[in-house]
């Protein structure tokens, strides 16, 4: 096989690990960034991909974990939706900056007013700031999606005990010490994953990108070496043709 022919096939496969890698694994509801620093507040940003073809994402019910409550939840504004949180009674008051809580934010609703709805190939991102969040562990929040069809998906699944994902995986907010950050304050503890959560998947594009870039270097230095061969080289290959056909 030739240089060119090499190059050439170099890049199909550079274009094609690049698609590869691009596309998202899966494009359930999750939780953004998923991991927040132990004891501080975080906001967070529930996406909400469409997955259906012809109906349209108009309602998102997210509960918060009733075994770990939060004392302090708000939710920032979406035009075009409105956002409902209830609190309930807890079965065992919290403190919190030496107050004792009885009741808390336990479930956020978000409907969509008509014209505003996820529409198909579309997502939305809802935040929320909470804390003062759990010492050590994960906050499992459990979504449910709601579509014009009246069809329910519902993201409950919490993560199984050996790594692998569950087929509807509810998102989950991992805590980490304080010292496993590295920041000074909560905000800016949030501010890595987040890079991270949103880079991962330009990271390993961009890698594919350059694989091609390069492949198409090695296809345009083959070409102009083969335009520099002697001129009997090009009259023997013409010869050669029609024997060919």
């Amino acid at each position: 096989m030739s240089l060119l022919k090499r190059s050439a096939v170099v890049a199909a496969a550079a274009g094609l690990l690049t698609l590869a890698f691009a596309g998202p694994a899966s494009a359930h509801v999750t939780v953004n960034p998923n991991t927040a620093t132990a004891g501080g507040y975080a906001k967070v940003s529930f996406r909400v991909p469409n997955e259906s073809d012809s109906a349209s994402t108009t309602k998102l019910e997210v509960n918060l974990p009733a075994d770990q409550p939060i004392a302090s939840v708000s939710v920032k504004p979406v035009p075009g939706w409105t956002a409902v949180a209830e609190k309930s009674k807890l079965a065992t008051p919290i403190k919190a900056h030496g107050t004792e809580i009885t009741e808390a934010v336990l479930k956020i609703t978000w409907t969509a007013a008509k014209g505003s709805e996820i529409k198909p190939g579309e997502f939305q991102e809802f935040d929320v700031s909470m804390g003062a969040l759990p010492e050590s562990g994960q906050l499992v929040f459990k979504a449910l999606q709601t579509y014009s069809d009246g069809n329910v998906v519902r993201w409950i699944d919490e993560p199984a005990t050996d790594g692998t994902e569950p087929e509807s995986p509810a998102p989950v907010l991992k805590i980490v010490p304080a010292a496993a950050t590295g920041a000074a304050s909560p905000a800016v503890a949030a501010a890595p994953a987040a890079e991270e959560d949103s880079g991962s998947g330009s990271g390993l594009a961009l890698a594919g990108l350059v694989a091609g870039l390069i492949a198409l270097v090695l296809a345009a230095l083959a070409y102009a070496k083969a335009g520099r061969r002697p001129e009997v080289t090009v009259t023997a290959a013409k010869d050669s043709e029609p024997a060919a056909k």
